[in-house]
């Protein structure tokens, strides 16, 4: 069974998730823009009982009724999703992971919330570093 490995920037968070992901897909939503601070949050759902904490864990906040968003206490990593809409899931933020690239998102949802600027994203030109050469 596949075992996917991730945690915050610090490395006190750590989590496991088991399985291959449920889904994967670009939130574009004003609640992730917030949570993430940035234009979209990329996340793969897992089974909840297949996530599981394997160093410090994570704090949690109360984003809207009956949803929490868990993030590294120490340096603010934004990390995990649960809602009691989707009860029976975890959401990972995928850049979290140590292997982003295993998952691969499938589809935008809360489209209807992007932001324009989004749609130009793919055309902008492309620098390998800060310093604008490439």
């Amino acid at each position: 069974m596949t075992v996917r490995a991730g945690g915050c920037l610090c490395g006190e968070v750590r989590y496991e998730a088991e399985g291959e992901p449920l889904w994967a897909a670009h939130c574009h939503c004003a609640s992730c823009r917030r949570a993430t601070g940035a234009p979209m949050a990329t996340w793969a759902g897992f089974r909840r009982g297949d996530v599981r904490w394997t160093a410090a864990k994570p704090e949690s906040y109360r984003s809207s009724p009956g949803v929490e968003r868990c993030f590294c206490a120490s340096c603010g990593t934004p990390l995990s999703y649960e809602s009691a809409r989707w009860a029976d899931e975890t959401h990972i933020l995928a850049a979290t992971l140590d292997d982003p690239e295993s998952v691969t998102p499938e589809r935008h949802v809360y489209w209807a919330e992007h932001l324009s600027w989004m749609e130009s994203a793919g055309t902008l030109p492309k620098s390998a570093g800060t310093d604008g050469g490439s």
